[in-house]
């Protein structure tokens, strides 16, 4: 007899294949295994639309759609320019400068929005001109663009650790999440910068331009509202004031007043269109949360994790093998699925193998993130890439080979964030959370 899981994962890659939208693969191959396991469509039918039902019955996931406002307010609100002002005038004046500005920008636009395509948007838009204005490749620009904006998702807030939160059961709290993203995040950061600045040498890249102190008070001043939303949000996660949940609904009544009323940026005949795209995202988000949650309800169903445990345990019993194996197929994962369902189905298939080698829930949940925030840059569900390339006016073909030794630059920071715990574990422990 074929096993109901064999139909699932054989329908799932048909489907991505004949491409179709990855929620509705994921709700068709999920039926149809349902159908197979229970005998009867009429009880699949109602129980896929329960577990689709309760899968996003959750205050937790309240944060999403304020995160997604409070992200599209600061894009259009003139926040990025004012970050991207005050980075230039930290290490612009270093030869291959606006490179560094590229990446520390993106980090702190992704310490205030938590989106990556946001970062290549509203960050890309304008230094990827100023780049090439200056000398640099465009593909090159492009390439650490897209790279730089994946920090975003590893430096708080970032939605995808509130999903990560919320399929773990409990097990970690999304606070704790945000605060063991600040370190693997700084660290992607800086190893791209690390690159950038070997390529910008070697190329010829961005002579040096020396900057006054002034010049850095000045764009501290004009970004120190943008800043402070940075603080309010993690402080107030970090003291206990106040949820992830209700740091969102903060943020979005902060960005609007910073976006509509101090910076006047945003008029308020484009609110309705904000709004829109704000209800448009959160319902892709939200379908691809309530299809792989009852795929994953499936998977347990039918032990697959169970199944996968003893496969790969029985393997190898050493650690550094198993974890480098699940992290090639997260990379792979990442290549051709989104993240938020990826993480949704994958992390109950790979939690029971890590268990066993004493990896904590926050460390798995980090390096997961860790991998997945890779295929953001790469074809053929690569969002940052694709939204790269519009905003630089290239093509992927010229894109990837420039964006080669970013990735090598992400994969030494990835082997980092799985082999060196503390990285992820320090911050935490600090802050006492579990």
């Amino acid at each position: 007899m074929i096993s109901p899981a064999f139909i699932m994962v054989l329908l799932f890659v048909v489907l991505l294949v004949l491409n179709v939208p990855v929620a509705v693969a994921i709700c068709l191959s999920t039926f149809a295994t349902a159908a197979v396991a229970m005998g009867t469509m009429d009880i699949a039918a109602a129980t896929i639309a329960q577990r689709m039902a309760t899968g996003v019955y959750s205050f937790s996931l309240l944060a999403i759609p304020f995160f997604i406002l409070s992200g599209l307010l600061m894009g259009q609100g003139g926040i990025a320019r004012r970050l991207t002002d005050l980075a230039t005038a930290l290490v612009g004046r270093f030869p291959g400068g606006l490179a560094f500005v590229n990446v520390l920008s993106c980090m702190l636009f992704g310490a205030v929005s938590g989106s990556a395509t946001a970062a290549v948007s509203s960050i890309g838009g304008f230094i990827i001109p100023e780049m090439q204005r200056k000398g640099y490749n465009r593909e090159f620009g492009v390439a650490l663009t897209i790279t730089s904006a994946t920090t975003g998702l590893l430096i708080p807030p970032s939605n995808i650790m509130i999903v990560y939160a919320l399929v773990s059961g409990g097990a970690v709290s999304i606070a704790t999440l945000f605060v063991a993203g600040i370190l693997p995040g700084m660290v992607f950061g800086l190893l791209l910068m690390i690159a950038a600045g070997v390529l910008c040498r070697k190329n010829g890249y961005g002579a040096s331009e020396p900057m006054p102190l002034s010049a850095v008070w000045t764009a501290f001043r004009r970004a120190f509202l943008s800043l402070l939303l940075i603080f309010i949000v993690l402080g107030g996660i970090m003291k206990g004031v106040f949820t992830a949940t209700e740091a969102a609904a903060i943020a979005v009544a902060y960005s609007f007043v910073l976006s509509v009323m101090v910076y006047r940026e945003v008029a308020w005949k484009d609110i309705s269109k904000i709004l829109l795209q704000t209800g448009i995202t959160t319902a892709v988000v939200f379908l691809l949360i309530a299809t792989s949650m009852a795929m994953s309800w499936i998977l347990t169903l039918e032990e697959i994790p169970q199944q996968v445990s003893t496969f790969m345990l029985g393997l190898s019993d050493n650690p550094i093998i198993i974890l480098l194996l699940i992290n090639v197929l997260l990379l792979v994962v990442g290549t051709f699925m989104d993240m938020t369902p990826a993480v949704l189905i994958f992390t109950p298939i790979f939690w029971p193998v890590v268990q066993n080698f004493g990896m904590t829930p926050v460390h798995f949940g980090i390096m997961l993130i860790a991998n997945l925030c890779i295929g953001l840059c790469t074809p053929p569900v690569g969002t940052c890439l694709f939204v790269g390339c519009g905003v630089g006016k290239t093509s992927i073909a010229k894109v990837a080979p420039a964006a080669i030794p970013f990735f090598i630059a992400l994969l030494v920071a990835l082997m980092l964030v799985t082999f060196v715990p503390a990285l992820t574990n320090w911050l935490p422990a600090v802050f006492g959370m579990n």
